[in-house]
């Protein structure tokens, strides 16, 4: 999450944010980035290529759409959550979790500012 976006699309910042977090590196390359420029009220979301194909590119296009028009509705939180849970749902569809294999590859925190 940054306040500005000094790109002109949002997707190519979150997929230059998720380039610079390395997050292309999974096993399975499945990281998933929600990219968001509060301050310009802008919205990306970029999964790297196993889960995107896994999922469809209607899927990713669907929850950008969801989150924008929470958004809009002054709904921020509840359209990240959304989201977040969403997509979570198709991560654990398409990867289940296998206790004596998986890892948690990236952290779970939240990025502020610029990378």
């Amino acid at each position: 999450m940054e306040g500005k976006n000094p790109y002109v699309s949002p997707l190519d910042r979150a997929i230059e944010v998720f380039a610079n977090l390395k997050m292309e590196q999974t096993d399975h390359r499945n990281g998933v980035l929600l990219y968001i420029a509060h301050k310009h009220h802008e919205v990306a979301l970029y999964a790297d290529a196993g889960i995107y194909e896994k999922a469809g590119a209607s899927f990713w296009d669907a929850e950008v759409m969801k989150m924008i028009a929470n958004f809009k509705d002054n709904h921020l939180p509840e359209g990240i959550i959304q989201c977040v849970l969403d997509v979570g749902n198709v991560l654990a569809a398409a990867f289940p979790y296998i206790p004596t294999e998986d890892k948690n590859e990236l952290p779970d925190d939240i990025v502020f500012g610029k990378l």
